[in-house]
C-alpha cells in the first residue's frame, strides 16, 4: 500500500511538473505552443531551415498569430520576439529592456563567466562601458586620429587591389583585415601583418562562429545539456575552441603591454589604460578589472567592429556590380568633389550625399543582422500591451523594420534616392536602426560608418568594380547566421 501511495504521488508530481512546464504566463504574447523541457526549439529550428532563416521563421510565426509580439519558449527559457517599428523602439527606448541574458551560452562565450561589455548588464556594464568609451576617445576615436588610421588601412587595400592586375578576387577576402586593424591599433597601439597566420585562423574562427550560431545562442544555448551528448553538432567544441584560440592571441598582447608599461604611455591605447586602472585598484578585493575582463572586452570590440563592418562594405561592392549605373551615379559624384589623389574624410560625406544615401540603402536593404538583442527584462514590464515576466530573453527583428512597406512603400528595391529630399539632402533615417538606439547602442557606429564611407569612396576614386568573365553573378540571398553574408563571389577591379 506504501508503494502505491508512493507511486500515485510521484505519477501527480510529475503530472504537476509537466503543467507547470506547458503553461504560457499570464497574457503572454501569442505563440506556438511548446513541449516539457525542449519548449518550441524544435518546431522552431525545424521552421528556420525550411524557409531560410531565423528571422524568416520569427516573421512566419508572427504573420501566422497576427502580432508583431510572438512569445515563446525556447528550451527552458522564455523568449519574446519584438517586430515592426513600434515594437521594436520600445525595447530600444525602455531601460527595463537594457538586462542580457545570463545563459549557458552567454557564460560559455566568456570563459564561464559573464565579463566584457557587450554581455553584461547593471553597475558592472556601466562602469566598464564608460571605461571603454572615455579611453577610446582619448586616443582618438571618432576624431582625426581614427581618420588617419583608417586612411593608412585604404592606402594599403588599395595597393593590394592595384598589384592583383584585374586578377578575379572575392573583396570578402580581403576587407576583414583593413577593418580589424583599425581597431586593433586603438586596441593595443600597433597592426597586425596581413601574413600573421594566426590572424588568418582567427578569421576563420569568427566566421565559422557566425554561422554556427543564431542570436538566441542556438541550440547549446537553448538545450545546453546535448553538449555532452554531441559536442560537435551543437558547436560547443568550436565556441570552446575559439575561447582558447582567442584567449591566447590576446594575452600575448596584453603580457606585451604590462611589461613595458609606464604610464606616459595610457593614452596610447586601450590596454595600457586598463593596466594602469588594474594597477589603481590591486589592493581592492572587489575589483572587476583583471586580466580575463580586459580579454573579453578586447573580444567584444574584436567580433562587434570587424565582422559587420567588413560585411556591409563587401555588399556595397557587391551592388556596385550588379548596379553598374549606380557605380557611374557615385564615381560621378565624387569626381566632381574629389581630386584623384586626395583621400577621402569624414567631412566629405556631406558633399557626398548620393554616396552617403547608396550607403544608408545597403544597411537598409540587405539587414545583415536581422535579429539583434538579445536583451534580458530586469524586471516584470509589458510590450506591446504583453505580459512579460522578469528574466525574460527578447529579441528583435529589424529586418521587419527595414523592409516595412507601410512606411518605405517599395522596400524589395534597392533604391538609394529613398534616403534624398528634393534638395539632394540625406533624409528618412528615423527607422533605419542597424546600430541599435538607446543607452545599449553600437560602441562602434562611429568607426563602422567611417570605414564603409572612406573605403568605398577610396576604391571607386582609382577603380570600377566588374563581374568576372565567366563568373556567377553576385546572389542577393544571403547565407544565414548570427550576421547575414553573401555568397562568395568574384569581381574585377579596374584601373580607371
Amino acid at each position: 500500500m506504501v508503494l502505491v501511495i508512493l507511486v500515485a504521488l510521484a505519477v501527480i508530481a510529475l503530472v504537476g511538473y509537466l503543467l507547470q512546464e506547458i503553461r504560457r504566463p499570464a497574457n503572454y504574447p501569442p505563440g506556438p505552443r511548446w513541449l516539457p523541457f525542449v519548449g518550441n526549439t524544435p518546431e522552431l529550428r525545424r521552421l528556420a531551415r525550411s524557409i531560410g532563416g531565423q528571422h524568416l521563421a520569427f516573421e512566419a510565426l508572427s504573420e501566422q498569430y497576427r502580432s508583431p509580439v510572438i512569445g515563446l519558449k525556447l528550451g527552458r527559457e522564455y523568449v519574446v520576439v519584438a517586430l515592426q517599428h513600434a515594437a521594436v523602439r520600445e525595447v530600444h527606448s525602455k531601460e527595463v529592456f537594457d538586462g542580457r541574458p545570463n545563459n549557458f551560452f552567454i557564460r560559455l562565450r566568456t570563459m564561464g563567466t559573464r565579463l566584457g561589455v557587450t554581455c553584461t548588464d547593471g553597475p558592472f556594464w556601466a562602469e566598464h562601458r564608460n571605461f571603454v568609451t572615455r579611453h577610446l576617445r582619448q586616443a582618438g576615436y571618432g576624431r582625426q586620429p581614427m581618420q588617419l588610421q583608417i586612411q593608412n588601412e585604404l592606402n594599403e587595400l588599395t595597393d593590394i587591389i592595384r598589384d592583383l592586375k584585374e586578377e578575379p578576387v572575392w573583396p570578402g577576402s580581403l576587407l576583414p583585415t583593413s577593418v580589424i586593424n583599425v581597431l586593433w591599433t586603438f586596441t593595443t597601439g600597433s597592426r597586425i601583418p596581413r601574413n600573421d597566420e594566426r590572424l588568418t585562423r582567427l578569421l576563420q574562427l569568427l566566421q565559422s562562429r557566425s554561422k554556427a550560431f543564431d542570436m538566441s545562442g542556438g541550440i547549446l544555448s537553448q538545450l545546453p545539456w546535448l553538449r555532452h551528448v554531441a559536442p560537435e553538432w551543437t558547436g560547443y567544441n568550436l565556441l570552446k575552441r575559439f575561447n582558447k584560440e582567442l584567449n591566447e592571441f590576446f594575452m600575448i598582447t596584453i603580457d606585451k603591454h604590462h611589461l613595458d608599461y609606464s604610464e606616459d604611455k595610457c593614452n596610447d591605447d586601450l590596454i595600457y589604460a586598463y593596466i594602469k586602472e588594474m594597477k589603481e585598484h590591486k589592493d581592492d578585493p572587489s575589483t572587476t578589472f583583471t586580466n580575463l575582463q580586459l580579454t573579453m572586452i578586447i573580444l567584444d570590440i574584436f567580433i562587434a567592429g570587424s565582422q559587420t563592418t567588413s560585411v556591409t562594405i563587401d555588399l556595397a561592392f557587391m551592388m556596385m556590380v550588379l548596379k553598374p549605373e549606380i557605380q557611374r551615379k557615385m564615381q560621378e559624384e565624387i569626381d566632381q568633389n574629389l581630386q584623384p589623389d586626395e583621400l577621402p574624410q569624414q567631412i566629405d560625406r556631406t558633399n557626398l550625399p548620393y554616396t552617403e544615401a547608396f550607403l544608408l540603402e545597403v544597411q537598409r536593404f540587405f539587414h545583415i543582422v536581422p535579429v539583434s538583442g538579445p536583451r534580458r527584462t530586469l524586471d516584470k514590464c509589458t510590450l506591446g500591451g504583453y505580459q512579460i515576466p522578469k528574466n525574460t530573453t527578447i529579441l528583435m527583428g529589424l529586418r521587419t523594420v527595414h523592409m516595412d512597406a507601410e512606411h518605405w512603400g517599395d522596400p524589395e528595391n534597392f533604391r538609394p534616392e529613398r534616403f534624398l529630399d528634393a534638395d539632394n539632402k540625406i533624409c528618412n533615417t528615423e527607422r533605419l536602426t542597424p546600430f541599435g538606439l538607446g543607452r545599449r547602442r553600437c560602441l562602434g557606429e562611429s568607426l563602422a560608418r567611417s570605414c564603409m564611407f572612406m573605403f568605398v569612396v577610396g576604391i571607386l576614386q582609382k577603380f570600377s568594380l566588374h563581374n568576372a568573365e565567366g563568373s556567377e553573378e553576385p546572389q542577393l540571398k544571403l547565407l544565414p547566421g548570427i550576421t547575414l553574408s553573401p555568397k562568395p563571389y568574384k569581381v574585377v577591379f579596374r584601373k580607371r
